[in-house]
């Protein structure tokens, strides 16, 4: 009961300020005053779910940027967590069929969120270039670099167009690693557990060192700050909290 009556403030939250965050793609059209709303929405959610998120790295983000994140993905709660984790306007590469949720989808579209349809090629590719484009005109991005939610928290193989991406647009990679997050809500559940999410921000690392041919060197260098970075997390650190 206690669970569907969280699911049920969930929904409520998220519909009031959607609804805000629309009203502020009408009067600001760049879309920059929904993230503001964004941490609002998080903050609450994340106490009203009793899930405490702690920060480790988070002074390697240097504003206003532009850098492309990638990060690692295990829950629906990971949008909650790098909302509060990067201190600076981005947007987020997401799946087509979010932006098809009535509100929340609506949200994404008109604050310039990029859709991806990873099933059509030409229209992934065409995605790509408009987030290329998004990024060489200053605006930071987070692409989940699995393109999935992982069903036991292990690493995914990781998709290529976010390293192509990062080649091709010249700014800096900042590797993201996302812990805990699948404890509180796992891929096709809906049942949430309070507990804590630790996000591990690593060191920039610059693309220009890598040519198209050699993406995969560089998809090896991201996954292997986010291994060590994984298995540092499940060690008993202190993290700096942040709410």
């Amino acid at each position: 009961m206690l669970n569907f009556l969280r699911l049920l403030a969930i929904a409520l939250i998220t519909s009031i300020l959607g609804t805000a965050g629309i009203l502020s793609c009408l009067a600001v059209p760049s879309g920059n005053a929904v993230l503001p709303l964004a941490r609002f929405w998080a903050r609450i959610i994340l106490s009203l779910c009793r899930v405490k998120l702690v920060v480790q790295g988070g002074s390697r983000i240097s504003p206003p940027g532009p850098y492309l994140f990638l990060s690692n993905h295990q829950s629906q709660f990971d949008i909650l967590a790098v909302v509060l984790a990067i201190p600076l306007q981005f947007r987020i590469l997401a799946k087509q069929e979010l932006f098809y949720i009535p509100i929340f989808g609506w949200v994404l579209k008109l604050s310039g969120f990029v859709g991806i349809d990873r099933s059509n090629r030409e229209k992934a590719i065409k995605s790509l270039e408009h987030a290329a484009q998004r990024l060489r005109g200053g605006t930071s991005l987070l692409i989940y670099a699995e393109g999935t939610r992982s069903l036991d928290g292990k690493l995914l193989p990781f998709k290529k167009g976010g390293f192509v991406l990062a080649i091709q647009a010249g700014v800096p990679i900042i590797p993201i690693t996302i812990q805990g997050s699948r404890e509180i809500l796992a891929k096709g559940s809906l049942r949430i557990r309070p507990g804590t999410i630790q996000v591990g921000i690593g060191e920039p690392i610059d693309p220009a060192r890598y040519t198209l041919e050699e993406k995969e060197r560089l998809m090896q260098e991201v996954r292997t700050v986010m291994e060590r970075t994984l298995g540092a997390q499940e060690q008993p650190v202190m993290l700096k909290r942040t709410q």
